[in-house]
C-alpha cells in the first residue's frame, strides 16, 4: 500500500516505532518510577504525588489485591472515579497485579452501571463514595464481591480550612447515603498493605490491560479489548509526535481536565506523560470553569488536551486570557471535531496552535495527529507512526486518493476485538487487520485525512448527503452564536431536513437571522429548515455533544 503521508513527516518523527521497547504497561511504569522517583507525577488541588510515592502505593495496592482480594491474572477490576489521586494509584496497582482495568464513568445510571459490571465480569470495584448509592442499587445483580470506597478528599492531607474550601468548590452537596456491607475504605487498605510484598506477574503484549467501554451514545456499550501491546504502541506512537515539540529533557506540566477513565485522557495524559516523567495536574471538576481558570493561574504549563466544547467554554470564561501561556507548547484537541472559529480564537488568546487529533476507543485511541507546529488546517492530521489509513467503500474496498468513504485504520494500536461480541467485532474488522471506524472522510495527496462526519450522523436530504460538521462550522461563525448542533429531522417531502439546535450569545438573535447567515454560505438543501434555541446542549461527561438525544428532541418538536 502506498503511504503518501510519510513524505509529510518531519525529519524527527519516525515512520515506525519499536513496539517491543516495553514488554507491558507495568514495565513501562516501573521504568518511569525508577527514572523520575523524585519528580512529581500527579497533583490534585495542591497535593503532590511523587513518582516514588506512586510506585510504593500502587505496589502496596497490587499486593493487597493479590493476597486479600484474591485477584488472579486476567481478573477484572472496575475503577469508578473522577480525576483524583486515587485513580493512578489504583490503575497501576491493578496492572502490576496482572488485573484488567474496567474504567467506569462515575455518572453512570444504575442501568448503565449494571450492564458494564455484568458484561465485563468485574468482581472488584473502587468507587467514589459520592456514587456508592448507585452501586448499592445494582450490586446484588452483579458478580462484584469486593467493594472499596474512597472520598474525594482522601490522600489530600488538608488542614481544616483547606478542606472546607475544597468541599465548597468541588463537592457542593452532601454525599448521598449508602450502605454496602463489607465495603472497605481505600485509604485503610493502603495503610494495612504497607508491609505486603507484590508477587511478580509475567505480563506480555498479548495480555489484556483494559476493557474500555465505548460511549454507548448510539446503542449498547461494548467493551473494547485493549491489550498491553495496544496501549504500549499508542503511548510510543504519541510520544514520537509530541516529544519533538518540547526542548530535549523537558519535564513539564500537563493539564488533565478530561476524565482519566476516558481513553483520550488515559493514554494522551496519564500514561504518555508518566512515560515522559512529567507532572499531571488533575482537574477534578472541569465544568466549574471559574475554578478551572483559577487552577490554571496557579502555575505555567506546557500541554493541555481537551475537546472543542471545553476549549470554547474556557475562551468564554472571564479571566482565562490572563492565564500565563508562556510555557504552553502543545494544545491537543480530539474526541469531536475542532471548529475553526474555536481554533483561531485559541491561538489569538494563547499564542499556541490548537492541534487536532483523531482516534477511537478501538484504536487506544490515537490514529491521526496534525503536526503541532503547523496552523489549524481543518484536517484530523496524518496517520501516526506505524499506522495506515485507508478510505473504503461500503463493500470494504479501498478507494483512491481524494475519494470520500469510510475511514479505516490498521496498526498495532487497533483493539483485539469487542469482549464477548464476535458478531460486533466481525462488523468492524475487515480482512488483513483493517478496522472500520464509522467515520466518513477522505485523504489528500499529502496524506492528510479530512473527516466529513460520523456515518450514523449523516443527514440525507432528497438523496443528498449532508454532514452535520459542515453545517455547524458555518453556523457557529455567526457572532451571536455560542454553540450549535445539527441533526436530521424527518420530513414528508425530502425524507430528512437539517434541524439546528443553537445556544445563543446574543439573546436577541432570531431564527431568521441564522437561516439568512447559512444561506449565504451553504447550498439550498444544506440550509437548516428548523432552528431550536436551547440554554445548553446535552453532552457526555467528556463534553461530546449527544446528537442522538437532539435527534429525538427534534422529532418531538
Amino acid at each position: 500500500m502506498l503511504k503518501p503521508w510519510l513524505k509529510s513527516y518531519p525529519a524527527d518523527v519516525p515512520a515506525e516505532i519499536d513496539i517491543h521497547r516495553h514488554s507491558s504497561l507495568s514495565q513501562l511504569a516501573d521504568e518511569s518510577f525508577s527514572n523520575y522517583a523524585k519528580q512529581t507525577a500527579f497533583v490534585q488541588m495542591g497535593r503532590k504525588l511523587r513518582y516514588a510515592e506512586l510506585d510504593r502505593k500502587s505496589q502496596h495496592f497490587a499486593a493487597w489485591l493479590q493476597q486479600h482480594a484474591g485477584l488472579k491474572k486476567g481478573d477484572r477490576v472496575a475503577i469508578m472515579l473522577p480525576n483524583v489521586l486515587q485513580y493512578p494509584i489504583a490503575l497501576f496497582g491493578i496492572l502490576r497485579a496482572g488485573g484488567v482495568v474496567v474504567n467506569t464513568n462515575p455518572l453512570y445510571t444504575s442501568r448503565e452501571l449494571e450492564h458494564q459490571l455484568n458484561d465485563s465480569g468485574a468482581e472488584i470495584i473502587l468507587v467514589l463514595e459520592n456514587f456508592a448509592h448507585v452501586l448499592q442499587t445494582v450490586i446484588a445483580r452483579t458478580s462484584v464481591r469486593c467493594v472499596l470506597v474512597t472520598s474525594i478528599g482522601d490522600l489530600m492531607g488538608f488542614t481544616k480550612g483547606r478542606l472546607i474550601d475544597f468541599v465548597i468548590r468541588h463537592i457542593r452537596k452532601a454525599v448521598p447515603s449508602w450502605h454496602l456491607p463489607n465495603a472497605r475504605y481505600f485509604s485503610t487498605v493502603l495503610r494495612e498493605s504497607a508491609n505486603l510484598r507484590l508477587m511478580p506477574v509475567n505480563i506480555t503484549h498479548t495480555d489484556l490491560a483494559f476493557l474500555q467501554y465505548t460511549g454507548g451514545t448510539t446503542g449498547i456499550s461494548k467493551g473494547a479489548m485493549l491489550s498491553h501491546g495496544n496501549m504500549v504502541a499508542n503511548v510510543l506512537q504519541s510520544a514520537a509526535w509530541i516529544e519533538p515539540v518540547f526542548p530535549k529533557g523537558t519535564l513539564g506540566i500537563a493539564i488533565t481536565a478530561l476524565p482519566l477513565y476516558h481513553i483520550f485522557a488515559l493514554t494522551a495524559n496519564c500514561i504518555l506523560f508518566l512515560k515522559l516523567g512529567w507532572s499531571n495536574i488533575l482537574i477534578t471538576n472541569p465544568r466549574d470553569f471559574p475554578g478551572f481558570v483559577k487552577e490554571l493561574k496557579r502555575q505555567s504549563f506546557s500541554y493541555i488536551s481537551g475537546v472543542n466544547t471545553l476549549f470554547n467554554a474556557l475562551l468564554h470564561t472571564p479571566g482565562f486570557s490572563a492565564v500565563d501561556f508562556s510555557e504552553l507548547r502543545c494544545t491537543l484537541g480530539g474526541g469531536m471535531a475542532v471548529q475553526r472559529t474555536v481554533a483561531e480564537r485559541w491561538k489569538e488568546v494563547t499564542g499556541t496552535v490548537l492541534t487536532q487529533a483523531w482516534g477511537l476507543t478501538e484504536t487506544s485511541p490515537a490514529a491521526c495527529i496534525n503536526l503541532p507546529s503547523e496552523d489549524f488546517n481543518d484536517s484530523i492530521g496524518l496517520p501516526i507512526s506505524s499506522t495506515e489509513i485507508g478510505i473504503a467503500d461500503d463493500a470494504g474496498q479501498m478507494l483512491s486518493i481524494g475519494s470520500v468513504g469510510e475511514i479505516c485504520v490498521r496498526g498495532p494500536q487497533v483493539m483485539v476485538g469487542y469482549y464477548n461480541r464476535p458478531d460486533e467485532t466481525a462488523k468492524v474488522m475487515l480482512p488483513e487487520g483493517w478496522l472500520r471506524t464509522g467515520d466518513i472522510g477522505r485523504m489528500d495527496d499529502r496524506g492528510y485525512v479530512y473527516m466529513e462526519d460520523r456515518k450514523k450522523d449523516m443527514i440525507n436530504v432528497s438523496g443528498f448527503n449532508v454532514y452535520p460538521n459542515e453545517i455547524e462550522s458555518v453556523a457557529v461563525t455567526h457572532p451571536g452564536i455560542l454553540e450549535v448542533a445539527a441533526v436530521a429531522k424527518l420530513d414528508g417531502h425530502s425524507g430528512e431536513v437539517v434541524a439546528l439546535f443553537v445556544v445563543r450569545k446574543d439573546l436577541s438573535l432570531t431564527a431568521e437571522a441564522i437561516i439568512k447567515h447559512c444561506q449565504a454560505q451553504l447550498t439550498g438543501y444544506k440550509v437548516p429548515h428548523h432552528i431550536f434555541f436551547k440554554n445548553e446542549l446535552p453532552k457526555t461527561n467528556v463534553g461530546k455533544i449527544l446528537r442522538r438525544v437532539l435527534r429525538e428532541e427534534a422529532e418531538a418538536l
